[in-house]
C-alpha cells in the first residue's frame, strides 16, 4: 500500500481496473486517523453527518458551515486519502456562479481535495463550472438524498424504464460535465452494470451491486453504530454493543470506588503536603 496522497487522477485511472476503489465517509480526526490507516482510498465527509452525529432525520438542514468544520477536521488527519466533502442542499441550487462561490469557500477553508455535487443533467451546468474553477468534482446520482421529498423518499431508483433512462442520462450528463468519479447510490445493480460500462470515469456504488469500480459506505454502518439497519450495508463490527459493555464497566467502578486506582493518580511528596 502506498503512503503518497492520492489525487483525483489515481481515482480516475481506476477505471475498468482490477483494483476497485474503497471510500467510506468520516467526519472527525480520530475516525479518518483510523479509516486512513486502514488504506482506504478515499474519505467522504458526507451530509450524512446530519443522521450519523447530529441527530436529524435529514441530510437537508446541514449547512456549509458544518460542513467545513467537518471536513477540516478530517484533512487534519488523512495524510493519505483523498478527501471530498459534500455540498449541502442549498449551496449549489442557485446555479453555477453561486455554485461556484461556495464551492470555492469550502475548498479554500476546508482544504479538502474534491466537493460531491448531488445531481444529474439539470445540475451538470453547475459541476462544469465548478470543475472549470479549478475545483474538482464527484458527482452523485440515482437515490439522492437531498431530493428525498421528490424522489417519493429512501428507495431504490431506477427500477422502472423511464426512471432507469433518467438515471443513465443524469450518469452521462455529469460524467461529460467533467466529474472525475461519480457515486451511484441505491439502483439495481443491471443498471449500475450498464452505467459502468458507458460513462468513461469511475463509478462508486452504494446499494448499486459489485459491478461498479468501486464502493462506498457510512462508516457508522460498517461499525455496527447504526440502530436501523439497511440492506445494502454490512456490518463487520459491533462497536456499539462494546462502547456500552465498555462504558458500563467504568461507571461501575466508579460507583464502587475502584476506579481511579492508585496507578492512576498523581502523587507527590508527603513532606510538602505537611508545609501547608
Amino acid at each position: 500500500m502506498s503512503k503518497e496522497k492520492l489525487t483525483t487522477h489515481d481515482i480516475r485511472e481506476r477505471k475498468g481496473s482490477r483494483e476497485k476503489i474503497c471510500a467510506v465517509t468520516a467526519y472527525d480526526c480520530t475516525f479518518a486517523r483510523l479509516v486512513d490507516r486502514a488504506g482506504v482510498d478515499l474519505i467522504l465527509v458526507g451530509d450524512s453527518v446530519a443522521n450519523t452525529l447530529l441527530g436529524l432525520e435529514s441530510t437537508v438542514p446541514v449547512t456549509l458551515e458544518q460542513m467545513i468544520h467537518h471536513s477540516a477536521a478530517v484533512m487534519r488527519a488523512a495524510p493519505r486519502a483523498l478527501v471530498v466533502t459534500d455540498m449541502p442542499f442549498g449551496s449549489v441550487q442557485e446555479g453555477p456562479q453561486a455554485a461556484v462561490s461556495q464551492a470555492v469557500r469550502v475548498f479554500k477553508e476546508s482544504g479538502v481535495d474534491a466537493v460531491k455535487i448531488e445531481g444529474g443533467k439539470s445540475m451538470a451546468p453547475v459541476i462544469h463550472a465548478v470543475v472549470e474553477a479549478g475545483i474538482p468534482v464527484m458527482g452523485h446520482v440515482g437515490l439522492m438524498p437531498q431530493y428525498r421529498s421528490m424522489l417519493g423518499g429512501l428507495k431504490v431508483q431506477g427500477k422502472e424504464l423511464e426512471a432507469a433512462r433518467q438515471i443513465l442520462s443524469d450518469a452521462t450528463a455529469v460524467a461529460e460535465a467533467g466529474c472525475f468519479s461519480i457515486v451511484l447510490e441505491a439502483v439495481p445493480r443491471a443498471l449500475a452494470r450498464l452505467i459502468t460500462g458507458r460513462v468513461r470515469v469511475p463509478t462508486i456504488g452504494i446499494g448499486a451491486g459489485a459491478d461498479c469500480d468501486g464502493q462506498i459506505l457510512v462508516l457508522h454502518d460498517v461499525l455496527g453504530f447504526t440502530e436501523k439497519r439497511i440492506r445494502f450495508t454490512k456490518q463487520w463490527a459491533d462497536l456499539a454493543v462494546e462502547t456500552v459493555a465498555a462504558v458500563s464497566a467504568y461507571r461501575k467502578e466508579v460507583l464502587e470506588g475502584s476506579f481511579p486506582g492508585e496507578e492512576h493518580s498523581f502523587h507527590m511528596d508527603e513532606s510538602v503536603l505537611e508545609k501547608l
